[in-house]
């Protein structure tokens, strides 16, 4: 009965947001102030949300002894299959484990399916990234590196489900090895299809790889050559600079790395090259971050795109202007707070995940443990790629758990849905977030991405 009950709710919910919106409701909100209280709230409805217009429904939950499927938890970033045949009709989410997996969510009925496994313990771990291609595909990623200076890392490597609606046993997962080896979180393809990554440890880097076939119709033709850059902003010296930034070549056009890069053959006998520490030399500087992770781009007026990265140590997220590349500071601790008019302070910390809302709302998802950890609104009303001001939009309650994979689903603008990852009950959960659609239209948005758009 109580399946029953939850099913009907989440029908009725999804069937009210099944008409196309000009506008979301999510930016309507009273920004809350102050800590949650750790365990205050029922972990199958665990957020303190900033509207009561807003609900959550509990849509995927962990069994911790897998009786039924395998899933090892740590349920980490989200994508909807974005175009191509039934598209936004699955959610895809990832196992951040020493044993990492794939899940896919049947929106239609709430069924959800376990479609790829490692094959053993430390084979495959901490997928993190959960990314939609234009070709119609799916990409994880290790966010992962073994340090044994003995050993060259055998992780960091980018994999592609090229199948990704097919039957579990049926589906094809493919190493893409022309991108260098690196510790994935955040991946995020611009309308040119470059695909951008990061390197997710303090004084690390930020990545583009430029496909020789950027509109091929498959994996195999896309990554077969390209070219990957390290972003360099100013002289490449000063640690999280802003200003005028250029792309420094690591690779030729073929994906072959130039000479002098540091090239890597890890224990199973692949060669990468180090993204770690090729960008260290000079004649490849990049410039250092400390711990970038997500990766989101954001449509603008006149074609232009900004691309926005998390920046966790440092409590910063930055903006990258891509017709001009041009870094910019878009949030800090010197963000002014909706609710107090005074800079935010350390009320905002360990930002990690970025997520962009229909009408181009971005937010920002902390990295912190519940009863602290909250979820940002951040205004930029011009469009500069600097926010005026940020509200806290949403506060997680559960015990020893993030909230991670905020993502806004495509299809239906006043749907949103959001991790509870690795809460001390080992319980993680996929939680829905809906608003009120304000204002509705027939007309079905075939763009098949996610990406925000200003409101000009």
């Amino acid at each position: 009965m109580m399946l029953k009950k939850l099913t009907f709710a989440i029908a009725i919910a999804l069937a009210s947001s099944s008409v196309f919106a000009d506008a979301t409701s999510f930016d309507k909100f009273t920004p809350l102030l102050g800590d949650t209280v750790a365990g205050s709230l029922p972990e199958s409805a665990p957020f303190v949300l900033s509207s009561p217009k807003f609900s959550q429904i509990n849509i995927v939950t962990r069994d911790v002894n897998q009786t039924n499927r395998f899933d090892t938890g740590n349920y980490d970033m989200h994508t909807v299959n974005e175009n191509g045949p039934e598209a936004g009709r699955y959610l895809f989410t990832v196992y951040e484990t020493g044993q990492a997996g794939i899940q896919r969510t049947d929106l239609r009925n709430m069924q959800t399916t376990t479609i790829w496994a490692a094959p053993a313990l430390g084979s495959h771990i901490s997928f993190d990234a959960s990314r939609w291609t234009p070709w119609g595909s799916f990409l994880t990623a290790e966010e992962s590196w073994s340090d044994n200076p003995a050993a060259p890392s055998i992780y960091g490597r980018l994999f592609e489900v090229t199948n990704p609606l097919a039957a579990p046993a049926d589906i094809n997962m493919v190493h893409r090895s022309i991108l260098p080896r690196v510790s994935h979180e955040g991946l995020a393809f611009d309308k040119q299809n470059n695909l951008y990554f990061i390197d997710e440890r303090n004084n690390s880097f930020i990545f583009k790889f430029t496909s020789r076939r950027p509109h091929a119709s498959n994996g195999d033709e896309f990554f077969s050559a390209g070219q990957t850059f390290v972003l360099r902003v100013g002289n490449g010296i000063t640690k999280e600079a802003t200003g005028a930034a250029t792309w420094i070549p690591l690779t030729d056009e073929n994906g072959v790395p130039l000479p002098g890069t540091v090239v890597i053959t890890d224990p199973n006998g692949l060669t990468a090259l180090d993204g770690r520490n090729t960008p260290k030399l000079a004649a490849f500087l990049g410039t250092k971050f400390d711990r970038p992770e997500d990766l989101e781009i954001k449509n603008l007026k006149h074609d232009k795109q900004m691309l926005f990265v998390a920046t966790t140590t440092n409590n910063k997220v930055f903006s990258i202007d891509l017709s001009s590349d041009t870094v910019k500071l878009f949030v800090s601790r010197d963000t002014i707070d909706m609710a107090t008019g005074l800079p935010v302070g350390t009320a905002f910390t360990s930002p990690d995940n970025i997520a962009i809302d229909a009408e181009g709302n971005m937010y920002i998802v902390e990295d912190q443990d519940g009863g602290k950890q909250d979820t940002w609104f951040a205004k930029d009303e011009n469009n500069d790629g600097v926010a005026e001001a940020v509200g806290k939009w949403a506060s997680l309650t559960t015990v020893g758990a993030e909230a991670t994979g905020l993502y806004f689903d495509p299809f239906r603008p006043n749907v949103a849905y959001v991790n509870v990852q690795h809460p001390d009950s080992g319980v993680d959960r996929t939680m829905m977030i809906t608003a009120p659609c304000p204002k509705a239209k027939r007309e079905h948005d075939d763009r098949g991405h996610h990406y925000g758009h200003d409101r000009d």
